[in-house]
């Protein structure tokens, strides 16, 4: 695409609202690639470059469009993007539940893709000059772009916030940046960045403001280099912990045959090794063991004996039920038995390990349903485990892509992180290492070292810059033992993380309005006739 054919013919001030810069016919497939090509920005592939000319794709496909154009654009674009990089969700349950999900979430982009349409609108008509086009517009899309991420994270049942364009940035020059934005603030510059590439070229100042122009094409290349430049936020060392932690690679998927307690048994048989060493804690993941320790009294006395054995505390996952109510647990286990409080799951997976409105969506898909006989209740309690003086923060499995939790951990006083997933049932697909992005990028957030343990892997010891430590491979068997650094202070991510997002989703939503009314009373104001001229009676 010629820079001629992207700078707009017309001037928007002039009266009537902006061509779409492309035709249907041409925008249509174009956000098809946009979305494939954003794909390609997450694991497996990584290739972190990708999102920018994918965002700048997604974003010319809108500009122009009207309503009902930009629903489908962005509906093509949603659905391209979310149907391949949720594939992971079909590897057992089959195409319903991918289909649903990525068609849900393809729809929620074709909703929130019309704001970004009317700001494509509505702002060249009433901030035509340079500082409009170059940088407020950009900035008020680049923020539409942002609260799309955060509604579909939050809505409905919770949200699912896979897919951020900060995660797709983790291996690339502008991650630390996270550390003085969050994640959402990172999406936030990447999309700014993108945005304003396109008005530059778009742009076609009067001859008087050429100069203004030219000095202010050159402000998304400063802020790249800026942007690469920013060094991680520093943390206060605060020592180390050494940490010992268990892969077993047992029968821990959902539909994997076992005997009873087969995945305690294949955990047990790979922390063998450690017996004896030094270390300060022994880590096992989510689900390692498979019955209920509150209420079992033999597996009570294996996890004391084990812990007697290593002369550590154990921090385990677990199933836990407390009257009626299932949870699933991180708990710290001893010799004497459980020390401290449980942390149950803040986030319980809709229609993985609940199901929302039963009653309701059961007709659809009885099997399915059916299939998902547990309900887990959602924890209340800190992220934050005390084990012996350290503050550990907690995050199981899908808790991790949750800002809230890992939020909530440093504020609680952890100086690492211990995440415990498994990612049993997407055995042979890219969601391991997706989910190992978010603990890439949750590490560098917060400046605190993060041991990501699942129970058949991919299993990584991250430092707190994002750097690998210790790993191992996936379908596995086998065990890490790290001196793991420990930090305190907190990250001014961390600090005006919910300031951040509450201004770019709501600030963004305010700014739109206005400027929606300012066009509304402008176009009142041009229809009016004017007064007859004359003495008048």
């Amino acid at each position: 695409m010629s820079a001629a054919s992207m700078t707009d013919r017309r001037p928007a001030a002039a009266g009537g609202a902006p061509r779409p810069l492309l035709r249907l016919a041409f925008a249509a497939p174009l956000s098809v690639v946009a979305g494939l090509l954003l794909v390609s920005a997450y694991p497996a592939l990584a290739w972190w470059p990708t999102a920018f000319p994918a965002v700048a794709l997604a974003l010319v496909t809108l500009i122009g469009r009207r309503f009902w154009s930009a629903v489908l654009v962005g509906f093509l674009f949603g659905a391209a993007f979310f149907s391949v990089n949720l594939l992971f969700t079909a590897r057992y349950l089959g195409p319903v539940p991918w289909l649903a999900l990525s068609v849900l979430e393809a729809l929620l982009t074709a909703a929130l893709a019309v704001p970004i349409a009317l700001a494509y609108r509505w702002l060249p008509r009433i901030a035509p000059g340079a500082a409009g086009r170059l940088v407020v517009l950009p900035a008020l899309v680049a923020a539409l772009w942002t609260l799309r991420e955060q509604v579909v994270g939050s809505w409905p049942y919770g949200g699912f916030p896979w897919g951020r364009i900060g995660v797709s940035q983790v291996n690339g020059p502008f991650a630390e940046v996270a550390s003085w934005v969050g994640m959402s603030g990172l999406s936030f510059l990447v999309v700014l960045v993108c945005a304003a590439v396109i008005e530059v070229v778009r742009f076609r100042p009067t001859r008087e403001r050429g100069r203004g122009r030219r000095l202010v094409a050159v402000a998304p290349a400063i802020a790249v280099l800026v942007l690469g430049a920013v060094p991680q936020f520093p943390t206060a060392e605060a020592g180390s912990m050494r940490v010992g932690a268990v892969q077993g690679n047992g029968p821990a998927g959902y539909f994997d045959q076992r005997a009873r307690g087969a995945v305690l048994d294949a955990q047990l048989a790979a922390s063998s090794p450690l017996l004896g060493q030094d270390m300060d804690v022994l880590l096992w993941p989510e689900g390692g063991v498979d019955s209920d320790p509150t209420a079992n009294t033999s597996t009570d006395a294996v996890l004391r004996e084990l812990s007697r054995r290593v002369d550590a505390p154990l921090l385990i996952s677990a199933v836990t039920a407390r009257g009626s109510e299932l949870f699933n647990s991180s708990l710290v286990w001893t010799a004497d038995g459980q020390v401290g409080a449980t942390y149950d799951k803040r986030h319980p997976v809709p229609f993985g390990e609940y199901v929302p409105d039963r009653a309701f969506w059961e007709p659809f898909a009885p099997d399915l349903i059916g299939l998902i006989g547990r309900e887990y209740t959602p924890g209340t309690a800190s992220p934050v485990a005390d084990v012996n003086g350290v503050g550990v923060g907690l995050a199981i499995c899908f808790d991790v892509i949750y800002d809230d939790v890992v939020w909530d951990g440093a504020n609680d006083g952890a100086e690492v992180y211990m995440f415990q997933t498994n990612n049993a049932d997407f055995r042979g697909t890219d969601e391991n290492l997706q989910q190992l992005a978010f603990a890439q990028m949750r590490a560098i957030e917060t400046g605190r070292a993060v041991v990501n343990l699942s129970t058949v892997g991919t299993s990584q010891v991250i430092a707190p810059d994002g750097s690998t430590l210790d790993a191992l491979p996936i379908d596995t068997a086998g065990h890490m033992l790290t001196d793991v650094p420990l930090r305190t202070g907190l990250t001014p991510a961390v600090i005006i993380g919910p300031a951040v997002k509450l201004v770019l989703g709501w600030g963004s939503l305010a700014g739109l309005m206005v400027a929606g009314v300012v066009v509304l009373l402008r176009r009142r104001g041009t229809t009016k006739t004017p007064p007859p001229e004359g003495d008048g009676v």
